[in-house]
């Protein structure tokens, strides 16, 4: 992430308002396979309190305050709990408050927008969510390879 772009982040409940979208470039390998490092731009929507928001992939602030992007998995009370679809162990716990925002939509490295809402996008994601963890554990080595390998290449 640049540095314009983490001081942006560090204050988007300051530049945003609830129901308003905003883009942010994919920075991190935590979501992988549906959301890559570098190649992909997220648009989100700062969400409401009352929004229904589990099985979503959200934007949130960390307890060390970092900005991460996860999808969330539970949602008890005030405490919501979230995973990146490419972690298969460590889970997050966060306030409802420090959801910033939900993926409503990704826009691919071709420039073609796919809505998290759309069939074709459900299907991807229940594929991966259900395949068993140690499929997905070596999936991931060979993907995380693959994406390092394409990005030594672009230079």
């Amino acid at each position: 992430m640049s540095s314009i772009q983490q001081k942006l982040t560090s204050h988007i409940e300051q530049i945003v308002n609830p129901g308003e979208t905003f883009k942010m470039v994919v920075t991190g390998y935590s979501m992988l396979p549906l959301l890559g490092y570098g190649r992909d731009t997220i648009i989100l929507h700062r969400t409401t309190d009352d929004e229904d928001i589990m099985g979503r992939i959200a934007m949130f602030r960390a307890s060390d305050g970092h900005i991460v992007v996860h999808r969330i998995i539970a949602v008890e009370g005030d405490v919501v709990t979230l995973r990146g679809d490419g972690n298969i162990l460590q889970c997050e716990s966060s306030l409802r408050k420090d959801i910033l925002g939900v993926v409503e939509s990704v826009v691919r490295e071709s420039g073609r927008e796919v809505s998290c809402l759309s069939r074709w996008w459900r299907v991807r994601e229940r594929v991966w969510l259900t395949m068993p963890m140690f499929i997905r554990r070596y999936a991931l080595a060979i993907i995380r390879r693959m994406a390092n390998l394409k990005r030594r290449i672009k230079g």
